[in-house]
């Protein structure tokens, strides 16, 4: 008996192995079907919202696209019919396209220098120890907070008014003469009202990421010998990139429909000083009463907005994927 166990004991082992590795894969298994079984279950729950959401993207896009193809005007609605491509043809050699264009830009370009280099400056500021740091910071965030028609009529009717605004008693105080900004300089005051209401979003986001940086590294610079604007250079600004990216690919995504401030300060004037794309859309549908050519200028924008949308992804998004 004592010589036979040992050939038992190997003839066993392999059995009891395959036993485990047995229970092993049908444990894989059933975690793999559990794992199905969740997704499907997560695919299906979700399914309904997913839907809803493409009806609603799907359907609007559906009859801009067919009414900017019609030649549909709200004063004649009973005489429709198909225009081809003349609706897009006539948007895009309309005197005010190209202007309108331009303004866009500039508009997207100016309020985000304001509101970047504003919010790293304020974000640097809020970081400090100071007396009534919590105050501050409400104070600093509150206007996102405003509706944009009401901080519009504030900058236009109490702060920019050529008579009794907060800049012309700034001027006379300093023995100057005021400044009518939306008959002098329409365009920069609108880009001013609209970084004012950025400010606040791209502080919050920049000084989030401000206090995420880590203090040893600050530390570890200062004794090196590294000065204040060394530190900001070299340390701080390359910490910063990532939310830097976000602010700039949100605030572009939005601003370049910016059409509230514009209506009630300055109607897209004077003539087409102020005329963004969006409210050129707007003046073509509302004003002209001309549906197919809005629906055409709608889906130009559309196409152009996706565009600037993909080089901003390109160009500037690679800061997300370190």
């Amino acid at each position: 008996m004592p010589l036979l166990l040992p050939l038992w004991e190997k003839v066993a082992e392999p059995k009891v192995r395959s036993d485990e590795g047995y229970c092993s894969a049908a444990a894989s298994r059933g975690m793999e079907m559990a794992t199905r079984q969740t997704r499907s279950l997560a695919r299906a729950m979700m399914a309904p919202a997913v839907i809803l959401l493409l009806i609603w993207m799907i359907v609007p896009l559906s009859m801009t696209i067919w009414y900017s193809f019609q030649n549909y005007n709200l004063l004649n609605p009973a005489n429709q019919n198909f225009a081809g491509w003349l609706n897009y043809e006539f948007f895009v050699t309309d005197p005010a396209f190209w202007q309108s264009i331009g303004n866009t830009l500039m508009i997207v370009v100016g309020v985000l220098l304001i509101t970047v280099v504003g919010g790293i400056l304020l974000a640097l500021l809020l970081d400090q120890p100071i007396w009534g740091q919590g105050i501050v910071r409400i104070l600093v965030i509150s206007p996102f907070f405003v509706m944009p028609p009401v901080a519009a009529l504030v900058w236009k009717n109490m702060i920019m008014h050529p008579g009794y605004g907060v800049f012309a008693d700034i001027a006379r105080f300093l023995g100057l003469q005021p400044v009518d900004w939306f008959a002098q300089y329409p365009l920069f005051s609108l880009i001013l009202i609209v970084a004012w209401q950025w400010l606040p979003f791209a502080t919050l986001i920049l000084l989030t990421a401000l206090q995420s940086l880590d203090g040893e590294q600050q530390e570890a610079a200062e004794m090196d010998g590294a000065n204040a604007l060394q530190s900001f250079w070299y340390l701080t600004l390359p910490h910063l990139a990532r939310a830097i990216t976000v602010v700039i690919l949100i605030q572009t995504i939005f601003l370049l429909a910016v059409y509230a401030e514009i209506l009630v300060t300055t109607n897209g004037g004077p003539g087409y000083a102020t005329t963004n794309l969006a409210f050129l859309v707007y003046r073509t549908a509302l004003l002209s009463y001309d549906i197919g050519g809005a629906s055409a200028g709608g889906v130009i924008a559309v196409i152009l907005a996706n565009i600037v949308a993909i080089f901003l992804m390109r160009a500037v998004g690679k800061n997300l994927e370190r």
